[in-house]
């Protein structure tokens, strides 16, 4: 498996490249959101996934962040609902989708000659919405949620179950508990707040070696601006790979929008270059893994490879 490589680089020291924002990206390319750009625009999704390997990933992101059958479902009071006013197929339309995905990811691994070199990690975020801790369900709703995904995404050939964006406690070790029983690797990033806390107010610090307790094998910052990261990477350094992925431009609900990036991409603040010199700082704090989060785009990844290398 590919992702033997990452676990090598990983052992030996080295520096692992994440890929950067893939939502935002589709977005930045003018793509709407329906369906994740992937019936409307797979050509788009590939060459995305393309520009990230030319950047210099080590590791891709599947876009499957936020799809799971509970994207489509919820929509509706329940499935008896759904089945009176819904679309034929919306029970199984996010399974497809993400195999769709996944197949994007690897059909530009294949056409850039890295199918061997690259892992391709699935990725699975929380629940509801990343900013809202409070809205998550419970520890057996997140677990049983959360291992159908795992195992979907394991059923399509991922390298790592990659869940993104945990903003609690109680979803995090679901979400961890439930991704070892697929036997791959399993990452997770968690959003961190002021303080060395979770979003949810918990402590970073013991989350992440909770996770790590649990069979976390690298434990991540991500979906926070890069001064935030920062701060709080000290909490997560301790005892295992840990990894960072700042977030940059500005939140327009319900998402990060194109008209951002004159504004906020190219500012001394978050262009490539300062974004990858931030990076440098990460890791010599201890960081193994990085790469980018919402907003960033294939050149602040190639910036980063650039400046660690």
């Amino acid at each position: 498996m590919s992702y033997g490589n990452v676990y090598t680089r990983l052992i030996d020291g080295a520096v692992v490249i994440l890929d950067g924002g893939m939502g935002s990206e589709v977005l930045r390319r003018g793509v709407r959101w329906r369906q994740h750009g992937i019936e409307d625009a797979p050509g788009v999704i590939e060459e995305i996934h393309r520009d990230y390997l030319a950047a210099g990933a080590d590791v891709i992101t599947s876009h499957t962040f936020n799809l799971t059958r509970r994207n489509f479902v919820n929509f509706f009071r329940d499935r008896e609902h759904m089945a009176e006013i819904g679309a034929a197929g919306l029970e199984d339309r996010a399974q497809e989708l993400c195999g769709q995905a996944v197949d994007l990811a690897r059909r530009a691994m294949r056409s850039a000659g890295k199918r061997e070199s690259v892992a391709l990690a699935g990725s699975i975020s929380s629940l509801q919405h990343p900013f809202r801790p409070d809205l998550a369900p419970d520890g057996d709703a997140c677990s049983a949620q959360h291992g159908e995904w795992a195992q979907v995404l394991a059923g399509f050939g991922v390298d790592i179950i990659f869940f993104e964006a945990m903003n609690n406690a109680t979803e995090l070790m679901a979400a961890v508990g439930a991704g070892v029983q697929t036997g791959l690797p399993v990452w997770v990033s968690l959003i961190p707040d002021r303080g060395g806390r979770l979003l949810s107010g918990e402590s970073l610090r013991e989350a992440g070696q909770a996770a790590r307790s649990q069979g976390a094998a690298a434990v991540l910052l991500s979906m926070a601006p890069v001064e935030r990261v920062t701060e709080t990477l000290p909490a997560i350094l301790n005892g295992g790979p840990a990894g960072a992925q700042a977030m940059i431009g500005k939140y327009d609900p319900p998402s990060w929008k194109p008209d951002f990036y004159p504004r906020f991409i190219g500012t001394e603040e978050t262009s490539p270059r300062r974004y990858a010199e931030a990076a440098r700082q990460w890791r010599q704090a201890g960081a193994a893994i990085l790469g980018g989060s919402s907003g960033t785009t294939p050149e602040h990844i190639a910036a980063l490879k650039e400046v660690l290398a």
